[in-house]
């Protein structure tokens, strides 16, 4: 086979040296110059791949039989439009990588926010209780990178983002889970429809021996239910006939086969704040369960579970201000749960580059709970025009002056939170490098 790769990237870079070692001739097409690319040339280099950087050409696919492209590639790029009109089929990495790992226990985790959350809790629920479990996937480490080297009694916990999922043909998991589902990546999928259908393909494959997990409090989720064939069970905050919910304070499992209740915890017990964690570890451990982990190791790993880097990451308390990092929140819904989880007053540093946003969702939040509000980025005058009639708030022209604004405004008690509700790529290379800096910024105080 003759592969093209579209991007070099984590995800591309990964898949173009996994079709490389597996004995495929391999070229690999990417906008950036090499000057912006110098670590991924070198590896191309030293595996003896064909490449291309600063365009992608008719060169591209000359040659080609597949190309698989990387999370994010505009469907509208010209290479992916005349791949299509050429028949030539396109995948994604995470298509061709299950290609190599068959057999291997999948769950594959998608939504629009909770993703890493809930990947990296269901990995660690999973080894807490001696089972062998990887995190992988959108969450950072691509599953090009390590089928190579799996046991086949490694379970695969699979982050998957909707760009992923939008050129599968094949892909199955043993276990899906859609964990909600709102507006987001609105300019690459066009419409909400769009997106929401294109989530729903996580259980395109599934059969009915399969397990699906969704949120019976999310309209979106549930919209497709009855057209999965594998067996499916909810989580809630209010009772379900089969999966996980809240009830007087608990976290409750039913089962059909059982008949009764099972308390596994008191939900103040979680050891993550906010509602939407309870969510989450509704979520993580219905897939536990899926693979026979018991509720002692369930509940456990609840109370233990310390959570993701850039999401309610705390940083630092000064002059008894606490400092929260929440730079993976990328979109409103994920800065509304934010703006939920504390019961003290927030100085709210909010701003990036927009994806169409609308913040009016947030307006109930921001007059109960956020004291002043301080606006960044190219989002920085809608957020202002926004909000600056209902609360104070103010711009700032650098990250720095606004962590230093966010400072001088907030009291002892009270917390800074940076949770922006847009993308990123306005002032950084992605969500990790804002958070990042964010977090030296703060400590540099």
């Amino acid at each position: 086979m003759y592969y093209t790769i579209i991007g070099a990237a984590r995800s591309g870079l990964a898949a173009a040296l996994l079709a490389k070692t597996a004995g495929h001739d391999v070229f690999v097409s990417e906008l950036k110059p090499e000057s912006e690319c110098k670590e991924a040339v070198e590896q191309l280099k030293e595996a003896g791949m064909d490449f291309e950087f600063g365009g992608n050409t008719e060169k591209a696919l000359v040659n080609s039989d597949c190309v698989i492209t990387s999370p994010g590639v505009p469907r509208k790029a010209w290479v992916i439009e005349e791949a299509d009109k050429r028949g030539i089929p396109v995948i994604s990495e995470l298509e061709f990588a299950r290609q190599f790992c068959p057999n291997n226990p999948l769950i594959a985790i998608t939504g629009t926010n909770g993703k890493t959350t809930v990947t990296t809790l269901t990995a660690y629920i999973l080894n807490q209780a001696g089972k062998k479990a990887l995190a992988v996937g959108n969450i950072g480490t691509p599953l090009s990178a390590i089928v190579r080297d799996l046991n086949l009694d490694t379970i695969l916990v699979v982050e998957v983002s909707s760009y992923q999922l939008d050129r599968i043909r094949e892909f199955r998991p043993d276990v899906g889970i859609i964990l909600n589902i709102t507006p987001d990546h609105l300019v690459y999928h066009g419409t909400f429809k769009d997106y929401a259908q294109t989530k729903w393909k996580t259980f395109s494959n599934m059969t009915e021996k399969d397990f699906v997990i969704l949120n019976a409090d999310d309209a979106a989720t549930l919209a497709n239910r009855t057209q999965t064939k594998g067996e499916n069970a909810y989580f809630s905050m209010s009772p379900v006939q089969y999966g996980v919910y809240a009830k007087e304070g608990k976290l409750v499992m039913r089962f059909p086969e059982h008949n009764k209740e099972e308390v596994i915890m008191q939900l103040d017990e979680i050891r993550l704040p906010g509602v939407h964690n309870v969510y989450n570890s509704m979520a993580a451990a219905l897939a536990a369960r899926a693979f026979e982990v018991r509720n002692e190791n369930i509940r456990d790993s609840l109370m233990s579970f310390e959570g993701v880097e850039h999401r309610l990451e705390f940083v630092r308390t000064l002059d008894g201000v606490d400092y929260i990092n929440d730079s993976k929140a990328t979109n409103v819904n994920a800065t509304w749960y934010a703006l939920s989880s504390y019961n003290k007053q927030i100085v709210w540093i909010a701003g990036g580059r927009g994806d169409n946003n609308d913040y009016s969702s947030l307006d109930e939040l921001v007059r109960r709970n956020v004291k002043c509000v301080v606006a960044i980025g190219e989002e920085a005058d809608s957020i202002f025009n926004h909000y600056s009639s209902m609360i104070r708030c103010v711009k700032a022209d650098s990250f720095e002056s606004a962590v230093h604004k966010a400072k001088d405004f907030a009291e002892s008690g009270e917390i800074v939170l940076f949770t922006p509700a847009c993308k990123s790529f306005d002032m950084f290379m992605n969500f990790e490098h804002r958070g990042e800096v964010f977090k030296q910024i703060v400590n540099n105080l």
